[in-house]
């Protein structure tokens, strides 16, 4: 994979935060996350996605964060066994002096996302869907179970994941389809027992008056859920409220209590309620609203009120 720094460090010259398309270097915007922003370079013929993830104050927080990223690709790929689109992770100081980081892949169809693949199938192949992506979760914690070394977390929501050979004109899920797994730049494993990624540093996008707060109720909490492989099903299957899809929640959860039955027994996972899912997107939509209205006070504050830049990007009013 060829990644032209010299044509990244020209997009972090003009880049806007508030309106990252309109910068001197033109952009598609293919995603976002609570603190990052993926594009595409249009001029660039590599056809890369790019994240940007700026919350690196010095080479040593970047270079411990650099390391964890390229070992968890290497656990997840060489030792579990998850497929995984070309990857590679990099940083530069930009004309401020700054550290920028990003995590570049090889840009996927779009159309094979599991977010949207679950709005052009059957509810059948989505419960095939589901229950590959189970399998796949499998691995990880299989991997857990034998290792004496590492402990991996993963992020299982279906937009994480990518359906390999898929064609939107014709939109199937087989019992054999192949999934791609996409999240790999949150560093979600400990090393005898010690937590690779600095945690702490995805605090950066907070607003300042609100970071000891998340620190002591939320950090660990919301890592430590990663680690748990029944908190990382109900995650996945409480999305379907995101996506708008309430109404195929319950079979979900009776597919995979018979999963959780019939297929690992052996982890004595308690099964999964609709009471509990519900409590849990509920609980997890109150936070990430207050924290996004929280972020766009702040970012009115520095930009209008400071003349101060943002550093963040901020997606538009996400339907929950």
């Amino acid at each position: 994979m060829k990644v032209n720094i010299e044509l990244l460090k020209e997009f972090e010259k003009t880049l806007d935060t508030v309106y990252p398309e309109k910068g001197k270097i033109p952009i598609k915007i293919l995603g976002f996350g609570e603190i990052s922003l993926v594009f595409e370079i249009l001029d660039d013929p590599e056809r890369l996605a790019y994240k940007r993830i700026p919350i690196f104050d010095n080479e040593k927080q970047v270079k411990r964060h650099l390391w964890a990223y390229n070992e968890y690709c290497k656990i997840l790929n060489e030792e579990i066994g998850l497929n995984l689109p070309e990857h590679k992770a990099l940083w530069f100081k930009d004309h401020k002096g700054q550290i920028q980081f990003y995590c570049v892949q090889q840009k996927i169809d779009p159309e094979a996302v599991g977010n949207k693949v679950i709005h052009n199938i059957s509810n059948d192949e989505i419960e095939k869907l589901i229950l590959l992506t189970m399998r796949e979760l499998q691995k990880v914690w299989t991997f857990n179970d034998e290792s004496r070394i590492y402990d991996v977390g993963i992020d299982g929501q279906i937009s994480n994941f990518v359906v390999i050979d898929y064609d939107h004109r014709n939109p199937r899920i087989n019992d054999d389809s192949k999934l791609l797994y996409l999240d790999t730049s949150t560093p979600l494993f400990r090393k005898n027992n010690i937590e690779a990624m600095e945690a702490e540093l995805f605090l950066k996008s907070a607003p300042s008056f609100l970071r000891f707060l998340l620190k002591a109720l939320f950090v660990q909490e919301v890592v430590d859920r990663y680690y748990d492989w029944r908190s990382v099903t109900i995650d996945l299957i409480a999305n379907f409220f995101k996506e708008q899809k309430p109404e195929i929640i319950p079979r979900l959860i009776r597919r995979i209590n018979r999963f959780f039955k019939e297929e690992v027994t052996d982890f004595e996972i308690e099964p999964i309620t609709f009471e509990e899912v519900h409590k849990y997107y509920k609980n997890d939509k109150m936070i990430w609203v207050v924290f996004q209205n929280a972020r766009r006070f702040d970012r009115y504050m520095k930009t209008k009120l400071l003349k101060k830049t943002y550093e963040f990007y901020l997606p538009e009013k996400i339907k929950r």
